[in-house]
């Protein structure tokens, strides 16, 4: 794939896929705006996702605006006891939902409020705020920016393609309550970022995983997927090395058992031969009607090993993260 380096309409006037967009970055460059509605199939979707791992719990919250929908979440898992809380609520009409997802470069502030569920995720010029409000769970917490990120487009074709960012190696600190209990986040804590613009084909499977840690002195930061991409000539695979990005063109080898829930995940390719091994996996549904998914979420530790371009290998045995699969109708 190509590197892009300046600024790029994602689409250009009349809706369609800009190809000078068609590549990946190493921040946040492309301009997203998208016209919705019916003349466009009711494909366009946006969302801003931010997954939070601690010592003590995991973190998930979701803001999607799917032109004809409205999807908010949040989903702690505490550790210590096995609990899982999960508010998702859903509306059809987008506009009940004070819904803002913007389409512009960076400083963004996404927001959504619906069914007791408050969220905000706000940049501040040294990172990202990220508030969570609901009557279990409150959440307090910042993510200061840090090195290369990961943004690429996919063009399935010319009416259909995405932009995604993955920001996967982002320190996180501050305070999460969950049913009167406070949780301070600090070292350790990491925070990744999946945002996501474009016009998508009805129903859709995919792998993702990311991982995060310091290994032999190293800070390493694991973006891979899968499935979604194929036979596009795009891919969203990097490993961050101190900073600095590595992108990885050709798609990867994902094998693992849903049937048995923690059952180890393995990732191979030219360049990486990883596992990942749980301590929990979350499984979640939704249908309702035209939204339909499912998706298996494993949390646990990364081992193995990842090469950079220049043929050093990087050992993967201590980095926490997580790897899914998802399968959407939308």
């Amino acid at each position: 794939m190509k590197e892009i380096t300046g600024p790029q309409n994602l689409a250009l006037p009349r809706g369609t896929l800009n190809p000078a967009a068609v590549g990946f970055t190493r921040r946040p460059l492309h301009l997203t705006s998208l016209p919705a509605g019916p003349r466009h199939g009711w494909r366009t979707k946006r969302w801003e996702y931010w997954g939070v791992m601690t010592g003590d719990l995991v973190l998930g919250m979701t803001i999607s605006g799917l032109d004809y929908a409205a999807v908010l979440q949040l989903y702690v898992y505490e550790r210590s006891t096995g609990r899982e809380i999960s508010v998702d609520p859903l509306k059809l009409l987008p506009s009940g939902a004070d819904l803002r997802l913007p389409d512009s470069l960076p400083p963004l502030e996404a927001r959504a409020a619906a069914g007791g569920l408050r969220l905000g995720f706000r940049d501040d010029g040294g990172g990202t705020r990220l508030i969570a409000e609901s009557d279990r769970v409150q959440v307090q917490l910042h993510a200061p920016a840090g090195g290369d990120s990961l943004g690429v487009v996919v063009p399935w074709s010319r009416t259909r393609f995405q932009y995604t960012l993955k920001d996967v190696a982002r320190a996180v600190s501050g305070t999460v309550t969950v049913e009167g209990r406070r949780y301070d986040v600090g070292p350790g804590a990491f925070a990744v970022l999946d945002r996501g613009r474009g016009r998508w084909p009805y129903a859709k499977r995919w792998n993702w995983g990311v991982g995060f840690g310091e290994v032999d002195g190293t800070q390493l930061g694991l973006q891979i997927g899968g499935g979604w991409t194929a036979g596009t000539g795009s891919t969203e695979n990097a490993l961050i090395v101190d900073g600095r990005l590595h992108h990885y063109d050709g798609e990867l080898d994902f094998s693992y058992d849903l049937s048995a829930p923690l059952s180890p995940w393995h990732v191979r390719g030219p360049w990486l031969d990883a596992v990942l091994t749980p301590f929990h996996r979350r499984h979640a549904r939704t249908n309702a009607l035209v939204v339909a998914s499912q998706t298996w979420q494993a949390f646990g530790s990364w081992s193995g090993r990842a090469r950079t371009p220049d043929g050093a290998w990087h050992r993967l045995e201590g980095l926490q993260g997580w790897i899914e699969e998802a399968r959407n109708r939308w």
